[in-house]
């Protein structure tokens, strides 16, 4: 049985097959409805949605009988679906290509739309497409997918398009699969001399970044999770010790407590100021706010056993501050907390430090869960223990113009990025017996 492709803008494919339990609550079926009934994604979002099934279908070329025919029609075997937005602007995406963008405009030419396979507003690594139970991902199914992705490209008249956070191995299998930035420069040699050549097939672009991830264990040897918060401090030099523990006095001495709440024990009036908080955070920016209050009221309802809001209240018992986390199950493949909103109604001397971080890495310990990421970005993430690791992200350009120029940038960010993970790594703040070695592709 042979690969091919379907163009779908509903999910009318998840009624079609079993499907694979997804790495992260973020691809759950639950969250990406969420996101569509409370407009976060759609065409006035900026965010407009097609889904490329990829399907196996069964060979009867052979045959001339007429039931072979009817079977023909409905052996339609769903394998994977990949989620493609088509969009016209950069808006919740973490990964920029602005500067490519303006390349472009120099020259006169639209960089817009541009395609993006990505979990919205998300910056977390996890698989960008679903598969059907009993399917591993592999070179066919990924070539039949981006063989879809090229399709849509063609009918909007897209420049790009991005896969972003992609896991480790989808980047592996993509990078050895499609065609290499010297293979495409080749071929537009070729072309521009005259010489016949098959059709050019665009590259696969790999973009690397960084982010700051947490280990429940010692990094140095194969040990146990931690039992609790000490027992993490314990493999820190003394003066960054020291330094935690003041951050987490200076909050308490602002008169300031903190709590956790996780699922349904979380309240209405809890998520009216948890919002409150949120939307802080983008107003001191002058921006508003990607999500609203329906997208985590829908949250609570649907996904409860994934979230925990940490809150701070002073010493009145009002809430000033709020950080929402999304967990995966303890005994799940990854057994991730993910550290994704937070806010505060004003300044509060290490709040953001002891909301953010101290409190996700002590529920992390209490659940025994293995990993506990952030979210993007911050340095100071770093100094409390949070390991530099390598983040994925793919791209296509359409126009062979462009391919040289962007290719040879993609190939000096890795370089660049390979130094940065290791300056970064020099600084972690163990302590000499718990030392983790660094890995460059890690």
């Amino acid at each position: 049985m042979t690969l091919q492709y379907a163009l779908l803008n509903d999910t009318s494919w998840q009624s079609q097959a079993q499907w694979q339990t997804p790495d992260t609550p973020f691809m759950s079926f639950a969250f990406w409805q969420i996101l569509t009934d409370t407009g976060a994604i759609g065409e006035q979002a900026g965010w407009l949605p097609i889904f490329i099934l990829v399907h196996r279908v069964a060979d009867y070329a052979d045959s001339t009988d007429s039931v072979a025919e009817s079977a023909a029609d409905t052996a339609l075997q769903p394998v994977a679906v990949m989620p493609v937005f088509i969009k016209g602007h950069h808006r919740g995406e973490f990964v920029f290509d602005h500067s490519w963008a303006e390349a472009y405009a120099r020259y006169g030419i639209d960089y817009y739309p541009r395609l993006v396979t990505s979990v919205p507003y998300t910056p977390i690594t996890g698989q960008r497409l679903w598969l059907a139970a009993g399917e591993h991902l592999n070179d066919d199914i990924l070539k039949t997918a981006i063989a879809g992705v090229d399709d849509v490209a063609q009918q909007v008249g897209a420049s790009s398009w991005h896969g972003l956070f992609v896991t480790p191995e989808l980047a592996s299998i993509a990078t050895t699969s499609m065609p290499t930035e010297i293979d495409i420069e080749l071929a537009i040699a070729a072309q521009e001399s005259g010489v016949e050549s098959a059709p050019i097939e665009m590259p696969i672009l790999e973009r690397q970044g960084c982010q700051f991830l947490w280990q429940n264990k010692n990094l140095s040897q194969d040990s146990q999770p931690f039992a609790d918060f000490d027992g993490f401090l314990a493999t820190l030099r003394a003066k960054k010790r020291k330094t935690i523990r003041a951050e987490r006095r200076k909050v308490a001495e602002q008169g300031i407590s903190c709590q956790r709440k996780c699922g349904n024990d979380i309240t209405n009036e809890d998520w009216q100021a948890f919002y409150h908080c949120y939307v802080m955070t983008y107003a001191i920016r002058g921006q508003k706010p990607y999500l609203t209050l329906d997208f985590f009221m829908a949250l609570a309802d649907r996904l409860p056993e994934h979230i925990m809001l940490a809150q701070a209240m002073d010493a009145d018992g009002e809430i000033i501050a709020s950080s929402l986390f999304l967990y995966d199950k303890a005994d799940s493949k990854n057994a991730t907390l993910y550290g994704r909103y937070w806010g505060a109604l004003g300044e509060y001397d290490s709040l953001h430090f002891e909301l953010c971080y101290y409190q996700g890495l002590e529920f992390a310990i209490e659940q025994g869960l293995k990993s506990f990421d952030p979210g993007t970005q911050g340095e100071h993430k770093l100094v409390r223990g949070f390991i530099p690791t390598t983040t994925h992200s793919l791209h296509r350009i359409y126009d062979p113009r462009f391919v040289p120029a962007i290719g040879d940038f993609c190939a000096r960010d890795r370089e660049h990025m390979a130094q940065y993970r290791q300056q970064a790594f020099e600084a972690l703040p163990f302590n000499a017996d718990n030392m983790p070695d660094f890995d460059i592709n890690h």
